[in-house]
C-alpha cells in the first residue's frame, strides 16, 4: 500500500514518513522545501519504498504525480510558524487553502482517503478551556495577521467536512503544540526548539510576554500515532479531532524545565510581545485540549509525558541538532 504525504519533509511529516515506512507503507513525499528539510528525512533517504517530489502542493501537474498508485493521503502541507506566518499572511492563506482544496478534489475524483492537517490555533482567544471540537471559535480581527493562519486552517476544515458530506472518506486533526527531534525554530514547534537551540548555544533563554502564558504540549511521537489513527480508521471519517496532550504549562515553566534538562546556566530574559511581533500582535494567555472525544472514536490518548518528552527531545538536540 503506498501513502503519500504533503509536507513529508517537514517536522511532523519526516516523522509521519518513518512511521509508515516502518509499518510496511511505500511512501510518496510532495514537498516544496519552503519549510521542510530533505536532511529530516536522512534516515529514510535510502529505503526502497520511498519517493521524494519536489513541488508545490497547489501545482496540479505536481499533485497528479504523486498519486500515483496512492491509496491514502496525509495532508500536512502547509504554511506554518508565526514568524512566517506574520512575514507573509498572504502566501499563508493561498498556500493553506488552495493546497488543501487541490488536494481534496484529487481525493475525491479517485475515491482516496485523505487526513488533513489542522491546528489549535483555530480556536484562536478560546471561548473555554478545555476547548472541545464542537466548541464555539473566537477569533481576532483581519487586521491582526497572526488570525491569517488560524482562518486559512479553519477555512481547510470547512472544506474537508463540506467534502465528507460528498462522501469522501476525510478525516482532520487539530494539533496542540507537537514538540520533538527536528522541530523547526522558525516554524513547527518553534517554541520547544527556540529553548533547545539557546540552552544549546549557551544563551538567554528568550520568554516573549510575562511568560504566564499556557499551552499544552504533545510529543511528536503521539501526534503521529493520533494521526495515522485518524486517517485510518473508518470511525474517524467526518470528524475533526484534538490531537493533544492534556498537561498544561506556562512557558516561563517550560523554560525552566528545558534550563534544567539541559544544564544551562544562562538566565532567562523576557522580551515584550511588540518587540518581537510588532506592535498589533494578539496574544493568546491558555490553549489546551479535551482530549474525550480522540479517546472515544480513535482509542488515542498522548502517552508520552512533558519531562519525558523534552529529555527525548534534548538528547537528540545535543547530539544531532546543527546551529
Amino acid at each position: 500500500m503506498r501513502a503519500l504525504v504533503t509536507g513529508g519533509a517537514g517536522f511532523i511529516g519526516s516523522h509521519l514518513v518513518e512511521r509508515l515506512l516502518a509499518e510496511g507503507y511505500s511512501v510518496t513525499v510532495l514537498d516544496d522545501l519552503s519549510g521542510g528539510r530533505l536532511e529530516n528525512l536522512d534516515g529514510v533517504r535510502d529505503h526502497p519504498g520511498l519517493q521524494v517530489i519536489i513541488g508545490d502542493v497547489r501545482d496540479r501537474a505536481a499533485l497528479q504525480a504523486a498519486l500515483e498508485e496512492v491509496e491514502i493521503v496525509f495532508h500536512l502541507a502547509a504554511v506554518v510558524g508565526v514568524p512566517r506566518v506574520l512575514a507573509d499572511p498572504l502566501r499563508t492563506i493561498q498556500v493553506n487553502v488552495e493546497g488543501t482544496e487541490r488536494v481534496l478534489e484529487a481525493c475525491a475524483e479517485r475515491g482516496i482517503p485523505v487526513c488533513v492537517a489542522s491546528s489549535s490555533e483555530v480556536y484562536g482567544k478560546g471561548v473555554r478551556w478545555p476547548a472541545g471540537e464542537a466548541d464555539d471559535l473566537r477569533l481576532g480581527p483581519p487586521t491582526v495577521s497572526r488570525w491569517a493562519y488560524a482562518v486559512s486552517k479553519l477555512l481547510d476544515e470547512h472544506l474537508a467536512v463540506a467534502w465528507a458530506r460528498r462522501g469522501l472518506q476525510v478525516s482532520v486533526v487539530r494539533y496542540f503544540n507537537v514538540y520533538g527531534p527536528r522541530a523547526d525554530p522558525h516554524g513547527y514547534g518553534y517554541v520547544v526548539a527556540r529553548f533547545m537551540d539557546q540552552a544549546l548555544r549557551g544563551e538567554p533563554l528568550t520568554v516573549y510576554g510575562d511568560g504566564r502564558q499556557t499551552r499544552s504540549f504533545i510529543y511528536v511521537e503521539d501526534a503521529v500515532e493520533g494521526t495515522l489513527r485518524a486517517g485510518w480508521l473508518p470511525a474517524a471519517f467526518g470528524h475533526v479531532f484534538n490531537i493533544g496532550h492534556p498537561e498544561e504549562i506556562s512557558i516561563l515553566a517550560l523554560a525552566e524545565k528545558i534550563r534544567s534538562i539541559s544544564g544551562s546556566r544562562a538566565p532567562i530574559r523576557f522580551l515584550p510581545f511588540s518587540e518581537v511581533y510588532g506592535p498589533d500582535f494578539e496574544e493568546v494567555p491558555h490553549r489546551v485540549p479535551d482530549v474525550s472525544k480522540a479517546r472515544a472514536l480513535l482509542g488515542f490518548e498522548a502517552r508520552v509525558t512533558l519531562d519525558d518528552g523534552l529529555q527525548r527531545t534534548w538528547e537528540w538536540w545535543r547530539t544531532c541538532r546543527r546551529v
